[in-house]
């Protein structure tokens, strides 16, 4: 080689190596101080088709009031990114969830002309973010809307000439509008509207109180569809709406008149504190995906109560507290994940949701829905396991008022199919470890009894695989998922599941045959903790690999929530940062999912929900910090961090070395910094402490 290539080759070798050390840097260039985090916020995630049921409503926190498109055609939430033909704007949609999705309550449509079913909106331009959303149409209409607590903004910008609006108060997704009444008050109308809640199960009511700033009057046009016309000069107009579940007079008071960019700022401001909770550090587009998921875990539960403390119980019946209360539960869904998820990053909020849920018990419960229910909701099962799970985290639970309820749900529970024989076991041996607490051994005794009887169903359906039906959906009555998904949930006797499996070897090769033909399903929550089924071996490193896999690489996904196996399977990447977000039919279920992402993002996951306890697995980021009560810090940091490298080596706490595969809610609270030290080789003879939940006596 002579002088002059060599010279080249150097070169190049200098550069290329330049070039890969510059992206690097470029890559994990983000930093939470740098950054508002709500504009990191893509709120189109998961909106188009059936991968996610999401929108890009104008919401706020916990809000039972958000401001969205109605387009045709559209999804669960009533809007399809790809539709360019809108309907109007409806005022509430419970996200991400299944059975065509539930709300779409308060139609209003800006019209041009004389007739709004002659004016069309297509629309040309759109943008939107947590707290806002704003569309434009062809026809020169723009309109905005924001959401700052359960009052919201519209504006628009109109062209001159004839227009006004449209009120059609009977409108609701799927057909759910029962029945409404309303009064005009002049540029005013204050009603209430009784709408089917999701699936249809129940009933909820909403209050409510709609203003058009200036001097337009509304006029009936005929049963629950107004009208109100603008003058043609007027180029811009504005109205104001609020949500109440405790009257028409409590809406009124709650309007906000201010002007929509000042509630739009503050509805940022209050969106980006709550996002702050949590702060990675990292690759930016990692960091997008990140905060647009954690935006999509604090939709719901709504709070209904006033400021004065009054709110509507789930009988329909006024009463007081002192706390938030909170109703919208889709708790079968987002038990395993999203809620867990709130016990540690809205801490100030949680304390308040548990109440809710215990009073849910002194006011009716019911698995769905009653017909009474103070705002939309889902379904409640497994509320048992929550108040459980919200008691040994710190959080206080009167028990004692609400036994006689507890029994008697409990007591009423459905064993008629091998899944729901499983979840059955599940309360009961929550309500054992309640009677444990209240040290009533008896009934503690009796209860934990009733929870072995896990095993007979457990030898009868889940224990041999060898039958034809058990990869499957829905053989044998299952619900949503196969023999194979079902057999794993056991979560609060793991040990005991070990067992009956055959023991270690035999519960590994079935764990790994499991994965190895790809009949996990992550479409649906079924099987959501199985990958972290290996921590309770002497294996936990297949664990870190799987929730890094599921987390952040590719993926061989052959179920999907229609009840169909292995047509059109899905291979990539499960969450993506774009419309089509997530796997075919593959719901958010109210955060579940999303919090699901955030956890396993994180380093830590829920090992058994009723117990604070959470496997540890390397972080999608090189530092992740929990902000927390009384100024702590939780910060998890990651050496040796590539995406490359998803096993953990060691893990340190506070600078000491720590032999867990596991860390408490106590640890979290405490703050600190746990520092994982990651591999790209499996460490396969680990000597850590594994935790295992057990039922032994």
């Amino acid at each position: 080689m002579n002088h002059n290539t060599l010279k080249k080759t150097l070169l190049f070798l200098f550069l290329l190596t330049s070039f890969g050390v510059g992206a690097q840097k470029k890559a994990i260039n983000f930093s939470i101080k740098k950054t508002r985090l709500v504009n990191l916020v893509n709120v189109f995630l998961g909106s188009s088709a059936d991968h996610g049921q999401m929108s890009p409503a104008a919401s706020y926190p916990f809000s039972m009031l958000s401001i969205g498109p109605q387009t045709y055609p559209k999804t669960h939430t009533g809007y399809e990114f790809l539709a360019k033909k809108f309907l109007g704007f409806t005022h509430n949609r419970f996200e991400g969830v299944g059975c065509q999705g539930s709300g779409g309550n308060i139609l209003i449509k800006p019209f041009l002309g004389d007739d709004p079913e002659k004016s069309t909106l297509i629309k040309s331009s759109e943008n939107a973010g947590p707290g806002f959303y704003e569309v434009g149409f062809e026809n020169k209409i723009k309109a905005q809307f924001t959401v700052l607590g359960n009052a919201g903004k519209h504006s628009y910008q109109f062209p001159k000439g004839k227009k006004g609006f449209y009120l059609d108060l009977g409108y609701a997704f799927n057909g759910a509008f029962v029945s409404e009444e309303h009064q005009i008050n002049q540029n005013a109308v204050g009603g209430r509207v009784d709408s089917k809640t999701t699936c249809g199960a129940g009933k909820y009511r909403i209050y409510y109180y709609i203003e058009i700033e200036g001097n337009s009057e509304w006029k009936a046009l005929q049963d629950h569809k107004l009208i109100a016309r603008l003058a043609d000069d007027i180029t811009s107009a504005g109205i104001n709406i609020a949500f109440s579940s405790v009257s028409i007079e409590a809406a009124k008071a709650a309007l906000n008149k201010s002007t929509y960019e000042k509630i739009k700022a503050q509805s940022s401001t209050d969106w980006n504190n709550n996002l702050s909770k949590i702060a990675v550090e990292g690759n930016l587009e990692d960091a997008k995906l990140f905060y647009s998921l954690l935006y999509r875990t604090m939709q719901s539960p709504y709070v209904i109560s006033e400021t004065n403390g009054d709110y509507r119980n789930t009988k329909g019946e006024l009463q007081h507290s002192k706390d938030v209360r909170y109703n919208g539960w889709a708790i079968w869904d987002n038990y395993r994940t999203q809620l867990p998820l709130l016990s540690i990053i809205a801490q100030d909020r949680y304390a308040g949701m548990v109440n809710s849920i215990a009073d849910l018990y002194n006011s009716g419960k019911k698995d769905y829905a009653t017909q009474t229910e103070p705002s939309n909701t889902v379904r409640t099962e497994h509320a048992i396991v929550v108040l459980l799970d919200a008691y040994r985290k710190g959080y206080p639970v009167d028990f004692g008022k609400i036994t006689d309820s507890l029994v008697k749900e409990v007591n009423g529970l459905d064993y008629k199919s091998p899944d729901k024989a499983l979840e059955s076991s599940y309360d009961n041996w929550a309500l054992s470890e309640i009677f444990s607490i209240l040290k009533n051994k008896e009934k503690a005794d009796f209860y934990r009894d009733k929870a072995l009887d896990y095993k007979k169903y457990w030898n009868k359906d889940f224990k041999d695989l060898s039958k034809r039906d058990v990869d499957q959906m829905q053989a044998r009555g299952l619900y949503q998922g196969t023999i194979w998904q079902y057999r794993w949930f056991v979560p609060y006797d793991f040990k005991g599941l070990m067992e009956l499996d055959g023991g270690e070897q035999s519960y590994l090769a079935n764990l790994d045959e499991f994965f190895e033909r790809d009949l996990y399903n992550h479409a649906n929550e079924p099987d959501l903790q199985v990958p972290l089924m290996y921590n309770v071996t002497k294996e936990g490193y297949k664990s870190q690999y799987w929730m890094h896999q599921l987390a952040a690489d590719t993926v061989i996904q052959n179920y999907f929530n229609d009840n169909s196996r292995g047509i059109g399977s899905y291979i990539g990447k499960i969450y993506r940062n774009q419309p089509h977000a997530y796997l075919r039919t593959m719901d958010d279920d109210a955060g579940a999912m999303s919090a699901w992402y955030i956890f396993a993002a994180s380093g830590f996951s829920p090992a058994c929900v009723g117990w604070p306890i959470y496997y540890l697995n390397v972080p999608l980021f090189p530092a992740v910090s929990y902000q927390l009560p009384n100024g702590k810090t939780f910060k998890i940091e990651v050496e040796n961090f590539s995406l490359k490298n998803k096993y953990i080596k060691n893990v340190f706490l506070n600078g000491k070395a720590f032999n867990k595969n596991y860390i408490t809610q106590q640890d979290l609270n405490n703050g600190g910094v746990l520092k994982i030290v990651a591999s790209a080789i499996p460490i396969k003879s680990s000597t850590t402490e594994n935790w295992i939940s057990s039922l032994n006596k």
